[in-house]
């Protein structure tokens, strides 16, 4: 029987050497625990490809600590005496090494650091819960920079981390003159497929024997979660993500800010750069990886605008909605603002959709667990918006079905910036927009069973007739949105005819929407 001072637990997303929980750690004295268990699995469905990923880095960082010369218990999920869930391993793990103190890094979802809270009580020893001081700015600090905020403007937090970190500084001042350069990374599709366009082909990692074994695994125990692990090309080392890292700098991260809010149906990833399964997971330090495209940028291999977009949806986007969440959960969960109550349709798990947008990008999703940000927030996201759906069941479909979701950055992005449940916390208007958006930013509409350019009627496109169907049910609460004047005017100089034919079709669409079968029925 081996005997420990302290178990020192690691969770799935918890898989860096410098994490908080490691910092004094002893292997003359410190036992590790990692577990596979199915409770972290199946709290939601989620895709296959994520379940494998996470037990793959798992299984492949319990060599690197062993390696390091630490004991390490990891329970597989197949484990026969495995008790399914986190507390019970835990349990079982203190008893095996008789430990007398648990040390973990806190927690990033609130449902499960409000379940390692009781511990102490419940093991009768005590439990040592660290700050991840993986983030660049702490829970206690973004609490500090928002009290006394009448707003809360993820664009201010951003120019402070820039400030904090010296990212794309001179000095005081940003780089380029300005501290954002959104404006310029709005291309639309057609110039984002342009014939003078070569990328090279993605790296992609083979799996090795220890991903197989997993692949077997997750095929035979979660194959009726939505989602295939064919094509399963995901690092699961921290040596090959950084390999992956080093091949976006260099080959596509010229091209990102060019590139970032188009959608081709031929080219899923475009330029982005497929990282937030690593940084998310532990895999790649994020503020290490922000360095490694600022230098790009200073050696002349990257635009300015390319280097900043990406910057700062890490130091700033990322950050930011991780502030929101631990400010404002639990009730953040339950924000519904705008009193969304309709289910989700079949089509977010099918694809079997005349709408090609949608059915474009839920296959996508379904095959590569991956969609960027632009196919979340303005095809599966303004389709949820526009149709009213119930927010709670968006956001938990959006936790089930991307590798790189974890809750405290997808439930802010899609209660609030998504489907504007907060009323405007996180962001200042609705993500809302018609079908001529989606025709000029993607190529999706050309392959369409509705006419994109038709505005109502029979063959018209849905999103269309929605749209302005959402800002005439939402009027008493969004017109006093200053962003929202110029459309608002817009309506108002529709003739009442106007403003019948869109409700009429959006109704009509909506009608035929919930005869649907809901997800599961039929």
């Amino acid at each position: 029987m081996v005997s420990a001072r302290h178990l020192i637990l690691l969770l799935g997303d918890q898989l860096s050497p410098e994490i908080s929980s490691l910092r004094d750690a002893d292997p003359a004295r410190d036992h590790l625990l990692l577990c596979e268990v199915m409770e972290e699995a199946t709290y939601v469905r989620h895709h296959p490809k994520k379940i494998a990923f996470l037990f793959s880095a798992m299984r492949h960082f319990a060599e690197v600590l062993e390696a390091k010369g630490f004991s390490v218990d990891y329970v597989r999920l197949d484990d026969p005496d495995n008790s399914g869930s986190l507390a019970g391993e835990v349990q079982r793990a203190l008893r095996r090494m008789r430990a007398d103190r648990l040390i973990a890094t806190e927690a990033g979802e609130y449902r499960l650091a409000e379940a390692m809270s009781g511990w102490q009580r419940a093991f009768n020893l005590p439990v040592e819960i660290r700050e991840d001081d993986r983030f660049l700015c702490s829970k206690a600090e973004f609490a500090a920079w928002a009290e006394g905020r009448k707003q809360l403007r993820m664009e201010y937090f951003y120019r402070d981390m820039r400030r904090k970190t010296g990212l794309l500084m001179q000095g005081d001042q940003p780089e380029g003159g300005r501290w954002n350069f959104d404006a310029d990374n709005r291309k639309p599709a057609a110039q984002a497929a342009g014939d003078l366009f070569s990328a090279p082909r993605r790296r992609s990692i083979a799996p090795d024997r220890i991903t197989q074994e997993v692949l077997a695994l997750v095929g035979a125990r979660f194959s009726h979660h939505f989602g295939v692990l064919d094509g399963f090309d995901l690092a699961v080392t921290a040596e090959d993500a950084v390999r992956l890292l080093d091949d976006f700098v260099t080959h596509h991260l010229p091209d990102f800010g060019d590139r970032q809010d188009a959608m081709l149906a031929g080219d899923p990833v475009l330029s982005h750069s497929l990282l937030s399964f690593y940084i998310n997971a532990g895999l790649l330090d994020p503020l290490a990886v922000c360095r490694k495209v600022e230098a790009a940028y200073r050696a002349g291999r990257a635009p300015l605008n390319a280097a900043e977009g990406f910057i700062r949806q890490i130091i700033g986007w990322r950050e930011y909605v991780r502030g929101i969440y631990w400010l404002k959960m639990p009730g953040y969960l339950d924000s519904n603002a705008l009193e969304a109550t309709r289910p989700m349709p079949a089509f977010y798990w099918t694809g079997e959709t005349e709408m090609a947008c949608i059915a474009t990008v839920v296959r996508q999703t379904r095959d590569l667990a991956y969609a960027h940000h632009i196919q979340r927030l303005m095809i599966t996201g303004n389709f949820a918006l526009l149709a009213g759906i119930d927010p709670q069941a968006v956001h938990r479909w959006y936790l089930e079905v991307y590798a790189d979701a974890y809750e405290w950055v997808e439930l802010p992005n899609v209660i609030g910036m998504s489907q504007f449940a907060d009323g405007g916390l996180l962001g200042s208007k609705p993500y809302a927009a018609g079908g001529s958006y989606i025709n000029r930013m993607s190529d999706y509409c050309s392959g369409c069973g509705y006419d994109v350019k038709k505005k109502t009627g029979e063959g018209a496109c849905p999103f269309n007739a929605l749209y302005w169907d959402f800002l005439a049910r939402q009027e008493a609460r969004l017109k006093g949105n200053r962003r929202l004047a110029t459309v608002y005017a817009a309506w108002g100089r529709m003739t009442e005819a106007q403003q019948a034919a869109y409700r009429e079709s959006a109704a009509a669409f909506l009608k035929a929407l919930d005869a649907l079968p809901a997800y599961g029925e039929g």
